[in-house]
């Protein structure tokens, strides 16, 4: 069946390749299982997969339907690897939600001056307000400072180690901090109280949903246009940050550097040096470009 071929990809190749397994199981399980329930996978079609993703796009979600395509193509590979069934379904020539354009939203200097001048009255939120400016002065991805502990946050050595399994890159990646980005982590420290976990969930014994972090600006877009400030989303900070960093002149190199981005294969095996010096200098530089933006 339909669901035992889930099942068995999911539990043999999903959860121990995949950092973030349960994104792959959403989408299975909203998008493919209850279209197919009780089915015998043998049985289906290409045809009953165009209309499947067809059903995606017209809901308005061509996004959805592409990475629904592409774990569909790995779902039924695994099923012929393991002799679940004997031949794919999935005989795609191009993405049914075509081409994506790559994201480019960058938030203004005027909309920064606007969101530094009073970054409470945007967010209602303290919490929600230092994550943002977190986020602005590092660069770094929403997840890895949600999975964050504390043991990773040096103060007095003003670095935050992102460790491998944290990672998108897969490797430890240590970022540096300005001064404004200690304060905000300090202030953090203050509401987390003693918990190992920068951003506790509300039941404290695990870290924060990132989804929740995303979900909390997005309950804050009406504050954030008011103040003259277009829809954006954590991810765009991360944006903002590498296109500031070049306005700045930061070497490419040292700009990627900073984002934590992986470095070709050879540069990668043989470049040992940390650059720490480097992403310190590039990011004070940029701290100190938003710190003349704020009243």
């Amino acid at each position: 069946s339909i669901e035992y071929l889930t099942s068995e990809f999911v539990e043999r190749h999903v959860r121990p390749n995949r950092k973030r397994p349960e994104y792959a199981e959403a989408i299975l399980n909203k998008n493919v299982l209850p279209e197919w329930k009780g089915r015998d996978a043998r049985t289906i079609k290409p045809r009953e997969v165009i209309d499947l993703l067809d059903k995606i796009v017209a809901r308005g979600a061509p996004v959805s339907a592409n990475r629904t395509a592409a774990l569909l193509g790995q779902l039924f590979k695994f099923g012929i690897h393991r002799a679940i069934v004997e031949d794919s379904p999935v005989k795609l020539l191009m993405q049914p939600g075509g081409k994506e354009k790559p994201k480019q939203r960058v938030l203004t200097d005027e909309e920064l001056r606007a969101f530094l001048r009073d970054p409470l009255a945007c967010t209602r939120q303290a919490r929600l307000s230092h994550v943002i400016l977190i986020l602005l002065l590092t660069g770094q991805r929403r997840g890895e400072l949600a999975a964050a502990r504390w043991r990773a946050i040096d103060m007095k050595g003003k670095t935050w180690t992102i460790p491998a399994e944290d990672a998108k890159s897969g490797r430890t990646h240590v970022v540096s901090l300005s001064t404004w980005a200690v304060d905000e982590f300090k202030k953090l420290k203050k509401s987390a109280g003693r918990s190992p976990w920068v951003l506790p969930a509300p039941d404290r014994t695990e870290h924060v949903e990132p989804k929740l972090l995303t979900r909390g600006v997005a309950k804050c877009l009406t504050r954030f246009k008011a103040a003259g400030i277009a829809a954006f989303t954590l991810h765009d900070l991360r944006r903002t940050c590498r296109t500031g960093l070049a306005k700045l002149k930061i070497e490419p190199h040292i700009a990627e550097r900073v984002l934590g981005h992986a470095q070709e294969k050879i540069a990668a095996t043989y470049d040992t040096h940390a650059y720490l010096e480097e992403k310190r200098a590039a990011l004070d530089k940029w701290a100190q470009h938003l710190a003349g933006l704020s009243p």
